[in-house]
């Protein structure tokens, strides 16, 4: 199990490696999470794929000084596939996951053999919330996160999944990435015109009561995709829908998966 390998674009990132001879599926994590998040996603794709996890700038294992777009990430989970000596992959992303992955996708999409795209979206930050997310980064970083901040975290963000263990974690996180990670969210531009462009498979999965991104965005997200499957909705699931329903989640990629094949 790596840990804090340089990547040639720049960042020192964790990462985790099922192996095998399978198709590549590369899982990138949401927002103040990190590559556990996708356990039951591991669990379930192992069998047929080689599944990897990493953890992006600012999150887990990965550490980063001063700010980052979502296209420097996007060049991460390229370097991460140079460093795999991968030279196509199917790329998942759950949120600012699948930001990254989408920008992937623009970057080279001689790399991408489709997109998994989870409680995500292609627009901007809602402007009515960017100033209240920033506001509590910077509390975050300069007093370290009250009880409140850390339950509105995790409603926004877990909805009806387990909070206690994320909770605990970002308890333990150090204090100065709060504002690196939700500044790059808050900062981020919108690429709804570009979707026209990525043309490789697509599967936009959904949670039906997400509180951070509405289903109106991902009907959005997989209107735009040319070749994107009619959305799926996860009836009951929140932002992280994979966590909080990981059955209903897993068979949608696994169908997906099995049917590019």
């Amino acid at each position: 199990m790596p840990e804090g390998v340089r990547l040639s674009s720049g960042a020192t990132v964790g990462y985790d490696d099922t192996g095998g001879d399978g198709p590549v599926v590369v899982l990138s994590h949401g927002l103040l999470m990190n590559r556990a998040m996708f356990v039951p996603q591991v669990a379930a794709l192992r069998d047929a794929y080689r599944v990897v996890t990493w953890d992006e700038r600012g999150h887990g294992e990965a550490e980063h000084e001063g700010s980052w777009t979502y296209w420097d990430s996007a060049r991460d989970v390229l370097a991460l596939l140079d460093h795999l000596e991968v030279e196509q992959a199917v790329l998942g992303g759950m949120s600012q996951g699948g930001f990254l992955s989408l920008r992937a996708a623009l970057l080279a999409p001689e790399r991408v053999r489709a997109l998994v795209l989870l409680d995500t979206q292609a627009g901007p930050e809602d402007p009515a919330g960017a100033p209240l997310y920033s506001a509590m980064a910077q509390a975050w970083a300069e007093g370290g996160a009250d009880p409140a901040t850390l339950e509105f975290a995790a409603s926004m963000i877990l909805g009806p999944a387990d909070h206690a263990p994320w909770i605990t974690l970002w308890e333990q996180m150090p204090k100065h990435r709060a504002t690196q990670v939700v500044g790059t969210l808050v900062e981020r531009e919108d690429i709804t015109d570009r979707l026209s462009e990525i043309t490789c498979p697509a599967l936009v999965v959904h949670g039906s009561i997400d509180a951070a991104i509405p289903v109106e965005k991902a009907e959005a997200l997989a209107n735009g995709l040319p070749n994107a499957m009619p959305l799926v909705v996860v009836e009951g699931g929140g932002h992280a829908a994979n966590l909080s329903h990981p059955d209903a989640v897993n068979a949608a990629i696994r169908g997906f998966l099995e049917g590019i094949a």
